[in-house]
Order: C-alpha cells, then structure tokens, then sequence
C-alpha cells in the first residue's frame, strides 16, 4: 500500500511540474520573459523563443481540412509545411548540442500532426534553453552529414537559413490557414509575445 501511495504521489508531482513548466501543455503559448542583459546567447535564444511564439499561434488549432489545404498543385500543403519545419527544428536543436544532421539515413518518419507540433516547439525551447548560456558561437557550427561528405557551416548560416527559413514558413501558414477559412486568433501579439484576453 505505500508503493502504491508513493507512486502515486510522486506520479502527481511529475504531472504538476509538467503543468507549471508548460501551463497550455506545450511550450510558447507566450513568449518567455526576456533575459537581464544582451549576450551573443540571449540574442539567439530571444530568437528562437520569438520564433516559438509564432510557430506555437501559426499551427493552434489546425483542422485536418487545413493541413490538407495548398492553393495549387504546385504548392505544399500545410501539413508539409510542417513536415519542413520539424526538419529545421532538427537542425536548429542539433547545432545547439553540436550533432551532425545526418542526410544519409532514410526518409523522415511519419508523424501526426500533434506529435510533429510537440516535437518542433520542444526542439525550439531546448535550443533556446542550450543558447542563452552560450559565450562563442563558433562552438555551434550547423554540420551535415551526405552521401558526398560531411560539412561544416559557421553559426551565420543557422541565422539565415533555418532559423529565418522557419519564421518565413510559419508566415506562409499563417496565409494558408487564413485561405483555409480558419485564420489564426486575433488576440495573438507578436509584438508583445502574449494572447490578449478574451
């Protein structure tokens, strides 16, 4: 009886603690408060947080009808969008823990819409958690890993490419869901990082 009694509670701190950490179930329902000073770190983890922010309000609420939606044959569908943003958020994470993003390997696995979102916003939130603390840059080179090689590529080109190339994806979704005829909430600033009230 008193396994089951401390089992038990210690199941229900773990379920707080989960709650007090991420009180909406997933991490940037609004944006961390922003650090004391400017640092080579806080300015990339306020980057990222920002683009936690609107990732988090980009895919809130998406319908199956929406991740279906694309506005030509050309053009990926939502859900595809957000099949290339987890991939950039691999690549963001990975540069942060200073992994290899390893193209060798086979296709992407298949996720579902709320296990991808899931695992795009803690990939920003453990990335922006690993940068606030850095002091050099240089020791988080975005590397990759291909059939012809292994290369590596200085920190600029994770700004400029899947930092940025994730915020301009999020924008598209933000359009497409709107054509979709489900637009994201009104109440969501991007300027102040928070949902206004109801």
């Amino acid at each position: 009886m008193k396994i089951k009694t401390t089992l038990m509670a210690l199941f229900l701190i773990t379920v707080m603690n989960a709650q007090e950490k991420y009180p909406h179930d997933l991490p940037y329902y609004q944006i961390p408060d922003y650090p004391d000073s400017y640092t080579t770190g806080t300015v990339v983890a306020r980057m990222i947080d920002g683009l936690g922010f609107r990732y988090y309000w980009a895919t809130e609420g998406l319908r199956p009808e929406d991740l279906a939606y694309k506005p030509s044959e050309s053009n990926r569908t939502i859900d595809e969008t957000l099949d290339h943003l987890y991939s950039l958020s691999r690549v963001v994470y990975n540069s942060a823990i200073k992994e290899i993003n390893d193209r060798t390997e086979g296709g992407e696995e298949v996720l579902s819409y709320e296990e991808k979102r899931k695992r795009t916003l803690l990939n920003f939130k453990k990335a922006s958690e690993i940068f606030i603390d850095a002091k050099d840059l240089n020791e988080h080179p975005v590397i990759f890993k291909t059939k012809t090689g292994t290369y590596k590529n200085p920190f600029w080109n994770q700004i400029n490419g899947p930092i940025e190339d994730a915020v301009w994806h999020c924008g598209q979704i933000v359009v497409l869901r709107r054509a979709a005829g489900n637009p994201i909430d009104s109440k969501v600033n991007v300027f102040t990082g928070v949902r206004g009230a109801d």
